[in-house]
């Protein structure tokens, strides 16, 4: 793919010329099938040449005089006759059906394809109507109309065999594409309201370009176009419209291509085919800016128009869609004008009578006037504050000698004099009441008051010796004894401290928690030397195991 330079104007700007191979068909070989009538039109009885011989009789005749177009073509018909039995069934796929009176389809498998009609009296009653991409087994004959020199299969009945192999295959790659989650419509943007370009994606031959040149001229002329020319069916064409979408993506700002609209005319589902490929869906996908698909005909639904941010039915629809109207925009400005000038006319007339509004007033009128009328107010009002500072100052002249008065009320010495008569008088007052109490009434309350203070003293200290008693029975022997541990005392019964305190024969008690248990040292006792008593706290016993005083 090349970049050619850019061409000024409307129309194409810029065209990659994409690699492509012709196909030249003169130089395909030409196979003939059934057999050779031409003798029977030229002279000889029909059926005298067999089919595998019309070929060499055809050259035969023609080192002669040369036949007719009619007699060639009875020649066609007879060899379809008789080379071909009268009626045959044929399975295929059902591709670019259509309804006017009588059916006309074709019949396709992944090398060939049959012309196909169906009479309206056979149509009427068949069991199914084909669509497609839907194979079928259809019984007929095989026919050659000479007016038209084509040579067509004529279906008597249908029968519906399952979905096409290419149905199934776009089946197959719209469920996987929907799980990628690209036909979603919250994926797709919005178109811009105003493109500078269009990069158009189609074949530069098609139809479908000059359909969107002439309305996108028509429209709009401003809006600039850059062609990308592809192949839009056959093998390698679906590369082709990929490549052309991703380069009008990366260089769309160098370019100034806003959107990007993939088109081509109207065709069967093989001719289409390209625009199934999932390269094609992913390309658009990934493109940075809107793109816009109408690919063929309205009934016709592609993938890629599926994953497109808008589909259109037409080329026309789509240039329509990208392009805006220079006639509404013409209408739109205009009434936009008129508003304008409109509230410009207003806003004027509102502020020319606030202009003279204002020159009404007598302030702006007659400036004198009011200056006159702001000084007698300014004099008056000095004449006030000198008034107000007065009553002011008398005002706190009055708090001022009440606050000395309070103040001299609570000085010191004056509280402290007042204190001392106040206690005074309490003390006059107390000895009077003391004195009129009898004695023994003051005896007896002195006793109650005196027993209520030894009994409380009482409670007390026997609260204490009871705790005392408990401590002390905690830390007793007898205690100690219960908790597994035991004395052994020596023949004068005093505790035994030391195996060197025994000799053998000497008679030992162990006292225990429940009684005494007399022995005899039998044997000579040795044990470690006695070491001095230290201050080192007792070890923690085991878990498990009583110590000496828990």
């Amino acid at each position: 793919m090349s970049l050619s330079p850019m061409k000024p104007g409307f129309g194409v700007g810029v065209c990659w010329d994409v690699e492509r191979s012709l196909f030249d068909a003169r130089s395909m070989p030409v196979r003939m099938r059934g057999r050779d009538t031409a003798a029977g039109a030229g002279g000889a009885g029909a059926g005298s040449t067999p089919p595998g011989d019309v070929g060499s009789a055809l050259s035969r005749e023609g080192k002669g005089s040369p036949l007719s177009v009619s007699q060639l073509a009875a020649r066609i018909d007879t060899a379809l006759s008789t080379g071909i039995p009268g009626t045959i069934s044929v399975v295929g796929e059902v591709s670019n059906f259509t309804d006017r009176t009588h059916w006309y389809f074709g019949l396709k498998d992944a090398d060939a394809v049959v012309s196909c009609v169906m009479f309206q009296s056979a149509a009427r009653k068949a069991k199914i109507r084909p669509g497609d991409g839907q194979s079928i087994v259809a019984r007929g004959r095989v026919e050659f109309y000479a007016k038209s020199g084509r040579v067509s299969f004529i279906v008597d009945s249908i029968e519906p065999v399952g979905v096409g192999a290419l149905e199934l295959a776009f089946r197959k790659l719209c469920e996987e594409i929907r799980a990628l989650g690209w036909f979603a419509d919250e994926r797709k943007r919005a178109l811009p309201a105003f493109p500078r370009k269009i990069g158009v994606v189609t074949s530069r031959t098609g139809a479908a370009l000059q359909d969107v040149l002439d309305t996108m001229r028509r429209r709009c002329p401003a809006v600039g176009v850059v062609l990308a020319d592809v192949r839009v069916q056959g093998e390698g064409s679906a590369g082709e419209v990929a490549r052309a979408i991703a380069t009008l993506g990366a260089r769309h700002r160098a370019l100034g291509v806003d959107a990007i609209l993939v088109t081509r005319g109207g065709g069967s589902m093989e001719d289409l085919w390209a625009f199934n490929e999932k390269v094609v869906a992913e390309a658009i996908v990934r493109s940075p800016i809107p793109v816009v698909a109408a690919i063929g005909h309205e009934t016709d639904t592609t993938i890629a128009e599926l994953v497109a941010d808008v589909r259109a039915a037409t080329p026309t629809q789509a240039a329509m869609r990208l392009t805006p109207d220079r006639e509404d925009l013409a209408r739109q400005a205009d009434s936009m004008r008129r508003r304008l000038h409109g509230a410009c006319a207003r806003a004027t007339r509102i502020y020319a009578e606030r202009l003279r509004g204002l020159e009404r007033r007598p302030g702006i009128a007659r400036p004198e006037t009011s200056l006159a009328m702001a000084r007698e107010r300014m004099l008056t009002a000095v004449d006030s504050l000198g008034d107000a500072v007065q009553e002011a100052m008398t005002e706190a002249g009055r708090n001022a000698e009440g606050m000395a008065t309070r103040l001299r009320l609570n000085r010191p010495s004056a509280r402290l004099a007042m204190l001392a008569s106040s206690v005074e008088r309490s003390r006059l007052r107390l000895e009077g009441a003391w004195d009129g109490v009898p004695l023994r009434a003051r005896l007896e309350s002195a006793m109650d008051r005196l027993r209520q203070v030894v009994q409380s003293r009482v409670v007390g200290q026997r609260k204490d010796v009871e705790s005392a008693e408990r401590t002390l029975e905690a830390v007793g022997p007898a205690e100690v004894l219960r908790r597994g541990f035991s004395v052994t005392l020596g023949a004068d019964g005093r505790a035994i401290r030391s195996v060197g305190a025994v000799t053998p024969g000497d008679r030992l008690t162990t006292v225990v928690a429940d009684g005494r248990v007399e022995s005899v040292v039998d044997g000579s006792a040795k044990g470690p030397t006695p070491r001095r008593a230290s201050a080192k706290k007792p070890e923690r016993p085991q878990d498990g195991e009583p110590g000496l005083f828990a």
